[in-house]
């Protein structure tokens, strides 16, 4: 089995795992001012506590969004930086399909939906069905208003989404399924298997929105707008 190291930092909070064999370890940061002050010294942690360098990896993995736009900047320009350093392959993971595979794994759902919050009034979604442990989309990740979530189905509902816009999923779901390391690791791992890797020039990060934040006239045209639509 190969040594997977993987970041993880498209949400809140960021991961980062090693993966070696069967087994995991990890490290989780939140409350930092920025991913990058945290992802570092936890990749130091985890390679000491394994007592192996960098180059004993076979990999850099890293969770390549959709997401936060700086997390997923961020967890790419580390893993770019460390597989040039190492020599290394990069391996991209989309996030949606580690959040599928920690609901399959901590809740044994076999059909899931995935609804992460987008910020904005939006949400990034997808479904899956697991094959053999491994997640298959279903419907491939997009980008959507809450109310244009239409899952096949009745899947497990998971991720931060459902309580951003709880209005929309009035049937709730497992909200505290997050993005991790540690499942990008493992997917990652299936990955490096079958061949599934970039150079480190070639990693990206995987956008779905065009758009970081309204502009200052949008949010004033929203504005303006409210007392309108309230008055309708």
């Amino acid at each position: 089995m190969p040594n997977i190291l993987a970041i993880e930092t498209s949400s809140e909070t960021a991961s980062c795992a090693l993966l070696r064999g069967d087994a995991v370890i990890s490290r989780v940061s939140s409350g930092v001012r920025t991913h990058s002050q945290a992802v570092l010294p936890m990749i130091q942690e985890l390679l000491a506590e394994a007592g192996i360098a960098l180059k004993d990896c076979d990999a850099i993995a890293y969770g390549s969004g959709p997401g936060s736009f700086t997390g997923v900047r961020t967890a790419c320009g580390v893993a770019q930086g460390l597989a040039f350093g190492g020599k290394l392959p990069a391996v991209p993971v989309v996030t949606l399909d580690a959040m599928a595979l920690a609901c399959h794994q901590q809740h044994g759902a076999a059909e899931v939906l995935v609804v992460l919050d987008a910020r904005m009034g939006e949400v990034y979604w997808a479904q899956y069905r697991f094959e053999n442990g491994m997640p298959v989309a279903v419907l491939p990740p997009v980008l959507s208003a809450p109310a244009d979530v239409q899952p096949q189905g009745a899947p497990v509902a998971c991720g931060n989404g459902l309580s951003a816009y709880a209005e929309a999923f009035p049937v709730g779901g497992f909200a505290e399924v997050m993005p991790h390391a540690e499942q990008i690791a493992q997917l990652a791992a299936v990955a490096f298997a079958a061949g599934r890797t970039v150079t480190a020039a070639e990693a990206q990060p995987l956008y779905l929105r065009n758009k970081v934040a309204y502009t200052q006239a949008e949010r004033r045209d929203m504005a303006a707008a409210k007392p309108a639509e309230g008055g309708a």
